[in-house]
């Protein structure tokens, strides 16, 4: 008789626990959440732009130009409002399989059109020398998550005289 007093309260007390319901649930209603983090600043750029373009030598050189292909900002940083980013490019010389180099201070980056979403203001800052890091894009004034898009045209001051070859060089972008 002692075994089914004890096993008759402690079915009682697992009923009556499992009946207890949260202040603001009702039955049926299931509590839950989600967080959501910040997301990050980041930059993307072309692989491989290929040939920027060709031109014969001359006595006096010339310039080469031509796009480099689409680079994007992405800001899902919520950042706060009036904050802002920079976009820099930096150039290593032209070089060709052998003999003198074009500099990278021959090299110059033409941002063009920005495409922008989200509130900030872009400004090109189209630097004419690639030797050292140097502001391509800048935005200011930013309210929230962003992005911005152009298309650069690098110039190539082509020096008179240089060799017949073909010219490469790593162009390479960040953004803080």
């Amino acid at each position: 008789m002692r075994t089914r007093h004890l096993l008759f309260a402690a079915a009682t007390g697992m009923i009556a626990l499992g009946n207890a319901l949260p202040a603001s649930a009702l039955p049926g209603d299931t509590a839950t959440s989600i967080s959501v983090t910040s997301g990050f600043l980041s930059i993307t750029v072309p692989v491989n732009a290929g040939s920027l373009g060709t031109r014969a030598n001359t006595v006096l050189g010339g310039v080469i130009s031509g796009p480099l292909g689409q680079v994007v900002v992405n800001d899902a940083r919520s950042a706060a409002a009036g904050s802002g980013w920079v976009a820099s490019a930096i150039s290593t010389a032209f070089t060709p399989p052998s003999g003198p180099a074009i500099p990278a201070s021959a090299v110059g980056y033409t941002a063009g059109a920005i495409t922008k979403v989200g509130t900030a203001t872009y400004t090109a800052n189209d630097p004419v020398n690639l030797t050292g890091v140097a502001p391509a894009v800048t935005a200011t004034g930013i309210t929230g998550d962003n992005s911005a898009t152009w298309n650069p045209t690098i110039n190539v001051a082509v020096p008179g005289g240089i060799a017949a070859n073909v010219y490469t060089a790593t162009i390479t972008h960040s953004v803080v």
